[in-house]
């Protein structure tokens, strides 16, 4: 992206396209919102509508994330993976500094889906019990 290009809600509406297309193709993500979206212009709608929200302060999103998340059998890794894709689309389609911000605010927002949804890193990463973490 262009540094002078302007960061509004077109080139978030393109970021949310770009980045769900990935999502949907990938193998371990795919198959989550595959069965979880059944309309994608919608949700890409939806989105779109969620970043501009939190990234322009738009006003236009009206949802409950927490709730949205809650059914769906998403796990923390899922997490992990979903950001490391934001990562690499905010890179290609935004200039550097908004690339950051948007990347910021999704680890802010993912950390808090997570807290919410009860998931909690793997207590024993190298196979050694953490002392204080219960399974």
């Amino acid at each position: 992206m262009n540094p002078s290009t302007p960061f509004d809600e077109s080139a978030i509406a393109t970021l949310v396209d770009r980045f769900y297309e990935k999502v949907r193709l990938d193998p371990e993500l795919g198959p989550v919102f595959n069965a979880a979206v059944h309309d994608w212009d919608e949700h890409k709608h939806l989105l779109t509508s969620f970043w501009a929200s939190v990234a322009l302060r738009a006003s236009s999103y009206r949802g409950n994330p927490m709730a949205a998340h809650r059914p769906h059998p998403i796990r923390a890794e899922h997490f992990d993976h979903w950001l490391t894709l934001w990562r690499e689309t905010c890179a290609e389609e935004l200039n550097e500094a908004h690339a950051a911000q948007m990347l910021e605010y999704a680890q802010r927002i993912g950390q808090s889906l997570k807290l919410g949804l009860g998931l909690r890193p793997q207590a024993h990463p190298f196979g050694v019990p953490i002392v204080g973490i219960s399974r």
